[in-house]
């Protein structure tokens, strides 16, 4: 979806000035847009923490989640401790793994 998106800036989450945001401005312009759409029970941090199992849930190791998102190792491992699920894809991810390491 990036490859497809015109590039306005180095940085993926841009103002409208072409610049980073400041976690002020984003965390308020995440507020106006959760009330509008009336979500409940999501809160601004939930964005790292959902790219952090969908990072474990595309085989990324924890160090690299982490050099990803700005969280330290410890942190990775406590979040997929507590969300990561523990899926069917994960299992055979693990299996084909294991047998790939067998040959």
């Amino acid at each position: 979806m990036l490859e497809n998106t015109p590039r306005t800036s180095p940085v993926i989450l841009a103002n409208s000035y072409g610049r980073p945001w400041s976690q002020r401005s984003f965390r308020e312009a995440w507020l106006r847009a959760t009330r509008a759409a009336a979500i409940v029970d999501l809160h601004f941090h939930d964005l790292r923490g959902t790219a952090v199992t969908r990072l474990a849930e595309a085989e990324c190791t924890e160090a690299e989640i982490a050099t990803i998102t700005g969280h330290t190792l410890g942190s990775v491992h406590n979040i997929l401790e507590r969300y990561l699920a523990r899926t069917d894809k994960l299992a055979i991810a693990a299996i084909k793994k294991l047998e790939r390491g067998r040959k």
